[in-house]
């Protein structure tokens, strides 16, 4: 496969239209709203007794912890200074792990693993090493397996950069999101370059290669030329990847995002310009750009994944990761099995309530049909690649492209829009529209219409 053609912008008209939308970020579908109790503790204890014994797996591990809030933050995550909450949450990973082994009757082959957050980092070195255990008595760790963490650089520590690297870690993400120092006021995060150059040497120098950076753009007081200014800094800094997100400000369902001053918000237009000069600064230093917020440099797998057609997306964003399958372990958690997706409860209390009564904390999930089975694979493709063939994904499903009604008529309007082109079956984003995968994709969401919950900006 051809590598996707990029622009050097998206036109104005586009922008103006599409900016105010809000959809979703597909790293599921159908989406996370759409989760129901119909699927429950019961049904995912079937679920995983039914998993097949040689089907390679990923693991996701949820810490919602950090010692402070920063106020952009859309994750499921809580304050605390104090260590007795962390070292009791570590208890209860530890007995969802060995609980969900016995449901599984069997010892699965990971290939992923990712701690997220939170962040995870706050366990401290003990708790790691505890937790980690805990997974390599239950799971079969390949020797290539991809063991990544996400890291808050500003409480990093020698100790536990080394309790990383002896358990195995070999990818981390670290958060930065913007070096200027009006914008880190403006979000409550207020972290030096020095902080990060430091996080990355240690890193290094324990043999933690694999370094992932995250930015966003359209904060508080950000411009186009302070995200830029952001961009350079971090070049020095030689990371493989770096993951660029645009701020999803969604008060009314993270409350700590009301303290944002929404008068300081860049618009659509503006939030555009500086995903597009972001994107610019990093394809002029020699990266690649993947999809519609990742970039990586051109030897590393994610980009050759890029090429090949093998990208993969998921609940961390664009992966090369193959595993069909997520176990999640933690407050909030979600996972996916063949038969369809499983979330824990998100309240620690009542998760670990649970945990501590021997039941699985599921409290809602999905059952997949062979339609959403067809969808997901379709818009997989058009947020990875940019272009889908149509015809080619229903075949493989069993169906032909007429099946799918109106999806048909809403991707027609996109290419009088010059959005897309179709040929034939083959549906391609046009260059100077990538900035638009997700309302694409969503050309393709059967579930979108009843969708409950606020999504991120389009733009």
């Amino acid at each position: 496969m051809a590598p996707p053609r990029f622009s050097a912008g998206m036109r104005p008209d586009l922008v103006a239209r599409y900016s105010d939308q809000r959809l979703p970020r597909y790293t599921s579908y159908p989406t996370a709203p759409h989760f129901a109790p119909a699927v429950g503790p019961d049904t995912y204890a079937g679920w995983l007794a039914a998993t097949s014994a040689s089907t390679p797996t990923s693991l996701y591990v949820h810490v919602p912890y950090c010692r402070r809030m920063c106020w952009y933050c859309g994750c499921n995550t809580s304050v605390t200074q104090l260590d007795q909450p962390i070292s009791a949450y570590a208890g209860m990973l530890r007995s969802e792990i060995a609980l969900t082994r016995l449901h599984l009757g069997k010892r699965l082959p990971v290939v992923h693993l990712h701690f997220g957050g939170g962040t995870p980092t706050i366990l401290g070195p003990e708790l790691f090493v505890e937790v980690m255990d805990e997974l390599h008595a239950a799971f079969d760790f390949r020797d290539d397996a991809e063991l990544a963490i996400e890291i808050d650089p500003r409480t990093l520590t020698r100790d536990m950069v080394d309790a990383m690297a002896g358990t195995g870690i070999n990818r981390v993400s670290l958060g930065v999101q913007s070096l200027d120092p009006v914008v880190q006021k403006a979000i409550n995060r207020e972290q030096s370059y020095f902080e990060t150059e430091r996080a990355v040497g240690w890193l290094r120098a324990a043999g933690i290669l694999g370094i992932n950076l995250d930015l966003i753009y359209g904060l508080p007081h950000q411009t186009e030329a302070s995200a830029v200014a952001t961009v350079r800094e971090c070049m020095a800094l030689s990371p493989d990847r770096i993951a660029v997100f645009g701020y999803a400000h969604v008060p009314s369902f993270k409350k700590h995002q009301r303290k944002i001053d929404e008068s300081a918000l860049p618009g659509g237009a503006e939030r555009n310009r500086q995903a597009e000069a972001i994107g610019a600064a990093l394809r002029e230093a020699g990266y690649v750009a993947i999809g519609i917020d990742h970039y990586a440099r051109p030897d590393d797998p994610m980009a050759r994944a890029a090429v090949d057609g093998s990208l993969h997306r998921n609940f961390q964003g664009y992966t090369t990761d193959p595993a069909s399958q997520l176990i999640g372990f933690g407050a909030s958690a979600i996972g996916r099995l063949p038969q369809g997706y499983v979330q824990n409860d998100p309240v620690v209390r009542t998760y670990a309530q649970a945990i501590a009564a021997g039941r699985l904390a599921t409290v809602k999930g999905y059952a997949l049909t062979s339609e959403d089975r067809l969808r997901a694979a379709l818009i997989e493709r058009v947020m990875c690649d940019f272009r889908v063939d149509v015809g080619a994904v229903c075949a493989a499903h069993g169906c032909r492209p007429q099946s799918l009604g109106d999806t048909l008529t809403r991707l027609d309007a996109m290419a009088a829009d010059g959005i897309v082109t179709r040929s034939g079956d083959l549906i391609e984003l046009a260059p100077d529209a990538h900035g638009l995968a997700r309302a694409v994709a969503a050309a393709f969401d059967a579930h979108l219409a009843n969708s409950t919950r606020t999504h991120a900006a389009a733009l």
